[in-house]
């Protein structure tokens, strides 16, 4: 996950919505959107080489559903001399959370920013320079591959993006109100990067070896129902599939 935009208790309808494009070599297997085994109660896609995943909700199963209604996501932060290939994979920094509501020791992780979320709250998490949480005031907030506190340029344009979409009335969450959010995602302007000619700056990634693989959209109402939709592409940028998933957050 490369950038992503969250809007927490911004707006009486909508108070959790998540958008986010997941940028990664397009030769690395993964298996999209979908509702994962039980017990886990996860709704991801799922990273198959490490088991992970970048974003997802966890709506809990059985006994657990009283602890139903968590989210996370995980971006990687840029750092010199990182990330380290013997290092334990950050997607299961995601599972733990969704499953458990558990957190993960993050010291022994490459540098990442974790993106957590429950009825009780909304909070980010950094591992780099040292261990770091920040808990989210109610609005609309940006994230990627930098600190959160220092922002990049495509984080910032995707959240005026959503809080330019909360501010227009919505009767549901159909198609037609969420493809706003996607033509946000898909953008491909070049943005000011954070070092001089950077081919990753625009909010969609479109290169052939690594760039953006898919793009969701996480949508909860007041009343607690949901839907989370994700948007697939081909090394070529092209769309190539779209799974959706509508669901009680709260169970």
């Amino acid at each position: 996950m490369c950038v992503a935009a969250i809007a927490w208790q911004a707006d009486a309808a909508w108070p959790l919505v998540v958008i986010a494009n997941r940028d990664e070599y397009h030769d690395r297997p993964t298996a999209p959107l979908s509702r994962w085994d039980e017990p886990t109660g996860i709704l991801a896609g799922r990273d198959l080489r490490a088991g992970g995943t970048w974003l997802g909700i966890g709506l809990g199963t059985g006994a657990a559903m009283g602890d139903a209604g968590r989210l996370a996501l995980v971006t990687n932060l840029r750092v010199e001399g990182f990330p380290q290939p013997d290092r334990p994979s950050r997607g299961g920094l995601v599972t733990g959370w969704l499953a458990q509501g558990h957190l993960a020791d993050m010291a022994d992780m490459n540098p990442c920013n974790l993106l957590v979320a429950d009825r009780q709250g909304t909070r980010v998490v950094a591992n780099w320079p040292a261990l770091a949480e920040t808990p989210l005031a109610p609005g609309v907030h940006g994230l990627s591959n930098g600190p959160f506190s220092a922002p990049w340029a495509k984080s910032q344009a995707l959240a005026a993006a959503l809080a330019t979409w909360l501010g227009k009335p919505t009767t549901g969450v159909g198609e037609s109100d969420l493809e706003p959010l996607f033509a946000a995602l898909a953008n491909r302007s070049p943005l000011p990067g954070p070092g001089p000619d950077d081919r990753h700056s625009a909010v969609f990634v479109a290169d052939a070896v690594y760039g953006t693989r898919c793009s969701t959209v996480i949508a909860v109402r007041a009343d607690g129902a949901g839907i989370m939709v994700e948007r697939s592409f081909a090394p070529d940028g092209a769309t190539t599939g779209e799974n959706r998933i509508a669901s009680a957050w709260c169970g």
